[in-house]
């Protein structure tokens, strides 16, 4: 615990793993200081998906680095696998948002519509599909079904094989991961960072927190601020059964283990130790009423989340003006933005700083109103 650090990444879940991962690609001293397996980490609850739909509506640079991280994950699928042995199981073959009657049809191509009028819009490539196109792409679908949207640069991937993946890879690259030692306080003092865990004191020329929702507990201490706000989401698992579903959905997908995962129930509640059956019967009908014959399979299990979300949906990614190398990261796609997080932002870091486009689009000044909004998005 006496070694000093280039970096030290506080949070090992998605977002904390795929930067130091990439830190240490780099070359660069990393430990990763992590509360460790005894915590329900949001990573344990993600839905697994590559996604591109729906990303960036009031904020047109989310959807440029929404569209930027979907062209990334097949290198960084390459290298995970060609490092570690470990497939990830990317599938991205494109992913639709399903609607049920005409009223929502018209809701979403509505949305839609808004978000390729966006000023400053980047093409995401989606668009909406009529129920005979829908039925041809997806065989099975239910007679409810009025259509969607479509995105070609949509998928999904093992989450958790990703997670093994990222922590197999640190290994190899000499990354220190130093379980149940949570950050108690910061400070930096004689040109470097000094972090209190419960295993004693780690010091390090640098710090990145992403360490999800409790980022709004350890920003302050160095300048920084992540105002959260974290929701609770549940998932549901089927059975195994023959493969059905050569697309992911925004609410259902087929993993390659062949179980089904149903899911997006956004709730206020924030207790994780238990679910919600009336929300989760409503999920078990929209899933069978898009795919009837869903309703023969047997729930293996459920479960709820707490998912990392900064107040206004859109990540954070900023660097402390009073603490010289403090970084925070925040976001809520720990899955969709892994490349970037393990290319961009792990690349930043090593230099120092943050570009400004990066900065101008996901800085914490945009809370400070509207004017805060600097800069036409990063591309």
């Amino acid at each position: 615990m006496s070694r000093d650090y280039d970096v030290a990444v506080v949070g090992g879940g998605l977002l904390g793993s795929a930067i130091a991962w990439g830190l240490g690609r780099l070359g660069k001293a990393v430990a990763v200081l992590d509360e460790g397996d005894i915590v329900k980490r949001a990573s344990r609850a993600n839905f697994a998906l590559v996604w591109v739909q729906s990303k960036g509506l009031g904020l047109p640079a989310y959807t440029a680095w929404t569209v930027r991280a979907a062209a990334a994950w097949g290198r960084l699928a390459a290298e995970l696998r060609d490092q570690t042995g470990l497939d990830v199981g990317l599938q991205q073959n494109g992913g639709f948002h399903i609607t049920l009657g005409e009223a929502e049809y018209g809701r979403r191509a509505d949305l839609v519509a808004r978000m390729h009028n966006q000023v400053g819009a980047t093409d995401h490539r989606m668009e909406m599909l009529p129920a005979a196109e829908i039925g041809r792409m997806l065989p099975g679908v239910g007679p409810e079904v009025s259509g969607g949207s479509f995105c070609p640069l949509d998928g999904h991937v093992n989450s958790l094989r990703t997670y093994r993946a990222f922590h197999a890879g640190m290994r190899a690259l000499g990354v220190d991961y130093l379980p149940e030692r949570p950050v108690s306080a910061l400070a930096r003092e004689g040109g470097e960072f000094r972090l209190a865990t419960p295993a004693g004191e780690v010091r390090a020329q640098r710090i990145v927190l992403a360490a999800g929702n409790a980022n709004q507990t350890l920003a302050p201490m160095v300048g920084l601020a992540a105002p959260m706000g974290p929701t609770r989401g549940q998932i549901i698992v089927t059975e195994r059964t023959e493969p059905f579903l050569p697309h992911p959905l925004s609410t259902l997908r087929q993993t390659d283990e062949g179980t089904v995962m149903i899911g997006d129930s956004k709730e206020d509640a924030l207790d994780d130790r238990a679910v919600n059956p009336g929300i989760t019967a409503v999920m078990a009908d929209r899933a069978q009423r898009t795919f009837p014959h869903l309703a023969r399979l047997n729930v293996v299990r459920t479960w709820s989340g707490i998912r990392v979300m900064p107040r206004d949906g859109f990540p954070i990614y900023d660097q402390s003006a009073t603490h010289p190398g403090a970084f925070v990261a925040c976001c809520h796609s720990g899955v969709t933005l892994a490349s970037n997080h393990a290319f961009e932002i792990a690349r930043m870091v090593a230099a120092g700083a943050l570009e400004p486009a990066l900065v101008g689009a996901f800085s914490v000044r945009r809370f400070e109103g509207a004017d805060a909004r600097t800069g036409s998005g990063y591309y």
